[in-house]
């Protein structure tokens, strides 16, 4: 066989006694919906069920895969697009795969271009967020890098956390802190203080020595003008000297040591303002530098997240406006959860084929949830990727191309696939 280069997608499949369905053959279109619509219990998710039977294996066999009341044996033949017909016959459902020359394969060859969410979408769909998400990453090829961004983000945002921890906390003790403007930068002393009053006190102690000596030598001067006759020389030295002494006290000023006096007796309270002010400006200054590590810190984690989103940006990503975000899918900026039913199952699609782009088809259950309109749009995607969807819908309306009555397919009133082919009862 050569290589396969086209997505492989089903050309037809006939099904007979298969859970609830009795015998049908069913040809759907190769690009976009063929939807097989009924009411419950008629059959549908039988055909959906052996599709994955005779292509993903006897994981997918249905735990009562005969259908009740038939002694014949289920019959599975499913023929696809690079040439492999596919069949499970006889009692043991043993599987054949035959290509265009007649050479005979097994599993392990429709393994190779069968995905097996394309079988079973809902597995897909129910796994959590972040499961979705890994896979995604694995298929553009970016987990590994983006896991080891994850570990720096977390590690950043832990230390980010403790850091912001001990900034409210410093910053709080800072503002509980009683400040006091008035007060010195600096504990006063009271040495200092006592010393600067001592050498007042010794200046004005020899002011003092200074005025007594002004008044000796008055005394002096009254005694020798009472000798001025025989002593006038004696006399008008000592009348010199009495004036120069005269005029030095009159250009003495004495100095106050009443601030000083207060210092001293109020040293201690103002060294308590000092020190609380110096510990409320440690406690300011190491909150500015804890919100400056914060701040930092968060300019690191804003880098890691843009990488990451540079990183997402320039992958080959399944679907225009898909991306991960916070470890999680996102489609039109929207999480799973957020996103409708069909743009949950746009996503899956895409993901699914981006897996095993070989497999160029996959089965959807219960499109009831659609409305008509959203159906026709979902359909036109489908076509426009080039997938093929084999869907169930509990309807019985145009939407439906196929109806299963009873086990049997029909023709539906909606878009037919083309070519088509209904039978019932017979192959």
């Amino acid at each position: 066989m050569n290589p396969v280069t086209e997505p492989v997608k089903i050309t037809s499949l006939e099904l007979e006694n298969v859970k609830r369905i009795r015998a049908c053959a069913i040809t759907p279109t190769q690009n976009g919906l063929t939807v097989i619509g009924g009411r419950n219990n008629q059959g549908k998710t039988s055909v959906l069920d052996a599709i994955a039977w005779a292509l993903g294996g006897d994981r997918h066999r249905p735990s009562r895969a005969v259908r009740e009341g038939s002694a014949i044996p289920p019959r599975l033949c499913v023929k696809l697009s690079n040439g492999l017909v596919v069949e499970r016959t006889g009692k043991n459902s043993d599987l054949k795969v035959t290509d265009t020359e007649g050479r005979r394969a097994g599993q392990q060859l429709l393994n190779e271009f069968v995905e097996q969410l394309a079988l079973d979408l809902p597995k897909f769909m129910q796994a959590s967020a972040k499961e979705k998400a890994g896979i995604l990453l694995e298929v553009i090829g970016v987990e590994d890098q983006l896991t080891e961004l994850d570990r720096k983000e977390n590690s950043l945002y832990n230390d980010r956390l403790a850091i912001g921890r001990i900034a409210d906390q410093k910053a709080k003790h800072a503002k509980e802190i009683t400040g006091y403007p008035e007060a010195p930068m600096e504990p006063v002393s009271a040495y200092d203080l006592i010393q600067r009053q001592q050498d007042i006190l010794a200046r004005n102690g020899e002011n003092q020595r200074k005025r007594q000596r002004a008044a000796q030598m008055e005394a002096q001067r009254d005694s020798l003008r009472r000798q001025l006759d025989d002593l006038q020389a004696k006399y008008e030295a000592v009348c010199g000297d009495c004036e120069i002494a005269r005029r030095d006290a009159l250009d003495l000023l004495d100095e106050s040591t009443e601030e000083l006096e207060a210092d001293i007796r109020n040293v201690e309270a103002i060294n308590i303002k000092v020190r609380a002010n110096q510990e409320k400006a440690r406690a300011e200054e190491e909150a500015r530098d804890y919100q400056n590590q914060y701040d930092t810190l968060t300019s690191e984690i804003e880098d890691i997240r843009q990488k990451k989103r540079d990183l997402l940006l320039g992958a080959n990503l399944p679907l225009p406006g898909l991306s991960v975000e916070d470890g999680e899918l996102v489609y039109m900026g929207k999480p799973w959860d957020c996103m409708s039913g069909s743009d949950q199952l746009k996503v899956s699609a895409a993901i699914v084929r981006a897996i095993k782009p070989q497999c160029g088809f996959v089965l959807l259950d219960k499109l009831e949830q659609m409305d008509p309109d959203t159906l026709r749009e979902f359909g036109a995607w489908m076509e426009a990727e080039g997938l093929q969807g084999i869907a169930t819908r509990v309807s019985t309306d145009g939407t439906c191309s196929i109806l299963i009555e009873d086990g049997y397919a029909k023709e539906g009133d909606g878009p037919a696939p083309a070519p088509a082919a209904w039978k019932a009862g017979e192959f």
